[in-house]
């Protein structure tokens, strides 16, 4: 019998929880940032190829984050559609200043409380 894919909800606690620490958060959010502003750039300057090097550039952040601050592998080898998604929500959870509940819910007791602006000093 073939393994069962968990669900969204699952895999979003499972990402969250590879995502503990607040300086692997700050890589990812850093790299999201390089994607969007490579788009934006590539607009503009009509350069077609340079969101590709915001995208590798991204991963290579995210996935030495994963290996030298977490010490675990990247959800992006198991599931690259669901990791992007989740990096976005993440990101966008960040931004708003909600982010900190989604931690706690995940599991993650050290996850920040809510702050008056989404740019937490510790980039929760």
């Amino acid at each position: 019998m073939a393994d069962e894919q968990p669900s969204y909800r699952e895999f979003w606690h499972e990402y969250l929880r590879a995502h503990a620490k607040w300086q692997t958060r700050c890589v990812h959010y850093c790299g999201v940032g390089i994607i969007i502003a490579s788009i934006i750039a590539a607009v503009v300057f009509k350069l077609w190829w340079l969101p590709l090097l915001g995208v590798f550039v991204n991963y290579a952040g995210d996935w030495t984050s994963h290996y030298v601050i977490e010490r675990n592998r990247p959800s992006a080898f198991d599931n690259p559609f669901l990791s992007m998604v989740s990096g976005l929500r993440m990101f966008a959870l960040w931004i708003t200043g909600r982010l900190g509940g989604e931690m706690r819910a995940a599991g993650i007791a050290s996850a920040p409380g809510r702050r008056k602006f989404g740019f937490a000093r510790r980039l929760g």
